[in-house]
């Protein structure tokens, strides 16, 4: 039984990706050096795919993101040389960026403007004939487009020309590696035709079409077993109703059934015996069948081996390299080879890490756990009352850059080549001067910084028991942004507290208001490797509980606004929406647990990133904060409309400037995206601020942005107080 792997991790075990590009960015590599250690790495990659499976494909290498690639491909942008391709990732001409399905992955997205396409790239082919071998990839035509700016969205004219330039493209090859994840979307009946009507035309190409879905079950799996295709790669960890579907239809015993078994997204060991239990039922209705991943290994480091964790833990974990070792003992104990896979399976059902304390305060949680006794009209006359803030308030969303001496006295300070204390004098400094910073250029309520946190994940992970980290368990989140999801392995609690020292510090420096900031119970788990052995909900309050107890310290020393980070929350929720309900009440229920036992006083804020929030408003409604922050600026305020339909009372903060691109931020385009936003939103709500934190930017980026937004803030002061 043949194995087959794809979406292995670029970023490289010394995170290369990251080194070399980023290098070119700031010259001090040529072009050509670039295209040579990028071709190094994708070399790797092909070897490690050779040596370990049978299949793969070739050409998913990416220097950025595969969405863009696949659009300049098709002539949507015209990319000459390398300089332009970066331009529409992080430059003027930056492209709007959102979240991959309910990944952590950010793709950016691309904006068809006409129908007309044209083959200006062949990206694969070159690949292929560089390495003669593997299976040409392609991001599918119907998950291009759904997940696309289109100027009629979803036009069946669209796809039907896409298609006819995905078969001028996909001709060149005997057979090609396709992945539609959209497929597993929830679809329409006219959606479902039109797939039907753009695969017809690939047929044209007389190419074998291997067709991957991933991160869900398929509902249409009837139709979609009628598309001339050589093979389908379904999701069988992910997508459990598959095999319901399977056994309801039947398969076509001519196409090559690629099964999804070991997870790309968790880091738990495959159930070997389990997988094997899989295949076996599905023998039944399809005569050859393939052993695959369930997902794109990008969602997971490279590999364990260089990690120091708990014994006890690591024999429970498998990253990506230990993905292609669980294809192989899958398809050996197929042929009776069962040694090694036990060996490897042995500490899998093992468990440590409970907490009884922990357990009960869960299991006693009453309805008005979940709920702030003060309701938000009186909390709103209380905050406007205590903080005496401006017009149009200006705030960050809480780190600033990081820069080369934080990154090395942090490197010193865990080699234990520096003393605690000195650490904590270089941190107190930082955090001084950046107060002072903040006052001199006129920012209303101000941040520490977050100079201590490597991540808003991981640094929060360390601090808590029933969590561990990693040393090199990198992963990207978006272009050559990498971090290290933190793994859940048992019950949760905060054994001491965990950023009010230097929360309190910053306060004491100043008179202006200061927040608190803290990453929420949903971005914690969606942003980590959470345990599987009790429900998601129970691992969420017992993060809310931890939060809830900081709150309280923050209150203790004075502090009046806190800020719960919650860019995942829209992005958790599951693909298809009849799922929905399940996960917003426990996510919502999360939130609001960390701030029911807050005092009216205290002023509660969360931030969030690009998100389609006109399918949520009701469930960010529900989460009953005071002021919310929300990534707008590459959308130039789109974002907006999606709070135009509701009575959003609530106060709330655009990003107007791009946190994600180096451009310094203009007054005119901010002044444009802050006009057009209180076309909607009552100006005694608004707040203004950046889209994101600051840690990716340099300062000589940020000190002109941050001036230019307060000088744009004075202006519209001048403007909307008359």
């Amino acid at each position: 039984m043949k194995t087959y792997a794809y979406g292995y991790p670029r970023l490289g075990r010394g995170r290369e990706f990251k080194k070399i590009i980023e290098s070119f960015w700031n010259g001090k590599i040529s072009k050509r050096e670039l295209k040579k250690g990028l071709g190094k790495l994708e070399e790797e990659i092909i070897y490690t795919y050779s040596k370990n499976v049978d299949l793969f494909p070739v050409g998913e290498f990416t220097y950025y993101d595969n969405m863009l690639d696949t659009a300049v491909m098709l002539g949507v942008y015209n990319c000459p040389e390398v300089n332009f391709y970066f331009d529409l990732c992080r430059g003027k001409s930056a492209l709007d960026m959102t979240k991959w399905f309910n990944t952590n992955y950010h793709y950016l997205v691309p904006e068809i403007k006409s129908s007309k396409f044209k083959v200006s790239w062949n990206k694969p082919l070159k690949s292929y004939k560089k390495f003669k071998k593997g299976t040409p990839y392609f991001i599918g035509p119907f998950t291009f487009l759904k997940l696309s700016k289109c100027y009629k969205k979803n036009s069946e004219k669209i796809l039907l020309k896409l298609a006819g330039k995905y078969t001028e493209l996909i001709s060149r090859f005997n057979r090609v590696h396709i992945d539609e994840p959209a497929f597993c979307m929830e679809l329409s009946k006219k959606e479902i035709q039109s797939i039907k009507k753009c695969y017809k035309i690939l047929e044209k190409s007389g190419t074998d079409i291997y067709l991957f879905t991933y991160y869900d079950s398929v509902d249409f799996l009837d139709e979609l077993l009628k598309l001339d295709v050589k093979a389908i790669g379904l999701d069988f960890v992910h997508g459990e109703e598959n095999i319901k579907l399977i056994k309801k239809y039947g398969w076509d015993r001519k196409k090559i059934l690629i099964t999804g078994l070991v997870d790309g997204r968790n880091v738990w060991r495959t159930d070997i015996k389990k997988a094997v239990s899989t295949i076996k039922t599905l023998k039944k209705y399809a005569d050859e069948i393939f052993i695959s991943n369930a997902g794109p290994l990008w969602h997971l480091p490279i590999t364990i081996k260089s990690e120091k964790l708990p014994a006890k833990l690591g024999v429970k974990l498998a990253f990506a390299e230990e993905r292609l070792y669980e294809l192989n003992l899958i398809a050996k104990t197929l042929n009776d080879e069962t040694k090694k896979a036990a060996q490897w399976c042995k500490g899998i059902n093992s468990s440590f890490g409970k907490n009884e304390t922990v357990r009960r305060k869960i299991k006693n949680l009453k309805k008005n756990d979940f709920k702030r006794i003060v309701p938000f009209s009186i909390r709103k006359k209380i905050h406007k009352k205590l903080l005496n803030l401006p017009l149009f308030p200006t705030t960050t969303i809480g780190s600033f850059p990081q820069t080369d001496d934080v990154r090395k006295m942090r490197a010193l300070y865990n080699r234990k080549e520096i003393s605690s204390p000195e650490y904590k004098k270089f941190i107190r400094n930082k955090i001084k001067e950046l107060v002072r910073l903040q006052e001199d250029i006129g920012l209303d309520v101000l941040v520490h910084g977050e100079f201590e946190r490597t991540d808003m994940v991981e640094f929060f992970a360390k601090k808590l028991s029933g969590i561990a980290t990693t040393k090199n368990g990198w992963i990207i989140s978006y272009g050559t942004r990498g971090y290290r999801p933190p793994i859940f392995y048992g019950d949760i609690s905060r054994p001491k507290p965990m950023t009010v020292d230097e929360i309190a510090f910053a306060q004491s420096q100043t008179k202006k208001i200061v927040k608190g900031m803290l990453t929420g119970p949903v971005t914690m788990i969606a942003w980590s490797y959470i345990r599987e052995d009790i429900p998601t909900n129970e691992v969420a309050y017992q993060l809310s509980l931890c939060i809830q107890e900081e709150i309280k310290d923050y209150e203790k020393k004075g502090i009046k606004i806190v800020q719960i980070d919650e860019p995942a929350f829209r992005e958790k929720a599951p693909i298809k929406k009849r799922h929905w309900k399940k996960y917003f009440d426990w996510a919502v229920k999360s939130f609001r647990l960390s701030i029911s036992k807050a005092k009216p006083e205290t002023q509660i804020h969360s931030h969030m990133c690009y998100s389609e929030f006109h399918t949520i408003i009701k469930q960010i409604m529900e989460m009953d904060f005071d002021v919310i922050s929300i990534e707008a600026a590459r959308s130039h305020g789109d974002i907006i409309n999606a709070f135009e339909n509701v009575k959003f009372n609530r106060q709330i903060g655009l990003g107007v400037w791009d946190i994600h691109s180096p451009a310094i931020a203009e007054v005119p385009k901010i002044k444009k995206i802050v006009r057009r936003a209180l076309a909607i939103l009552a100006k005694e709500n608004f707040w203004i601020n950046p889209d994101c934190g600051l840690k990716t930017r340099k300062w000589e980026e940020t000190i002109p942005s941050l001036k230019n937004l307060i000088k744009a803030t004075k202006s519209l002061r001048e403007i909307y107080s008359k």
